[in-house]
């Protein structure tokens, strides 16, 4: 059994050749604060050239990019290969409070941070009635 099949049901594309699907390993934490949501991704070696950021209409959020092989000489002799490469991709379905309008994105040592601001909930006014005796 393919512990990736339900990947290529998803229509993307999973290689058996070997590579290690870095898209299978792309880590990505989801933290809600009182302010925003707060995503943070585990991207090593990747420059920010290398990842994409993306909300589609539906509020959702995309986060892609591609790890490359590194480039072959036929003089070289591999012992081992483990970093992970390939495409990945990683999607979040926001709720209803994120603002899609005002998401920022940086990255600083291979982690990318996203911030989806929140619509701050408006506190009802209170009004006092005095009570007469």
């Amino acid at each position: 059994m393919d512990v990736f099949d339900s990947f290529k049901e998803l229509g993307f594309p999973v290689s058996n050749s070997g590579e290690t699907s870095a898209f299978a390993n792309t880590r990505v934490d989801w933290k809600e604060t009182p302010e925003a949501h707060v995503f943070k991704a585990d991207l090593p070696g990747l420059k920010k050239e290398e990842v994409k950021v993306e909300i589609e209409e539906d509020r959702v959020l995309q986060i892609s990019g591609e790890r490359n092989v590194e480039k072959e000489d036929k003089n070289d002799k591999w012992h081992r290969v483990e970093r992970s490469s390939g495409k990945f991709m990683r999607r979040f379905r926001l709720p209803e409070n994120a603002k899609m309008d005002q998401v920022k994105a940086s990255m600083e040592n291979g982690v990318l941070t996203v911030t989806v601001p929140k619509e701050q909930v408006k506190k009802p006014d209170v009004k006092s009635i005095e009570i007469s005796g």
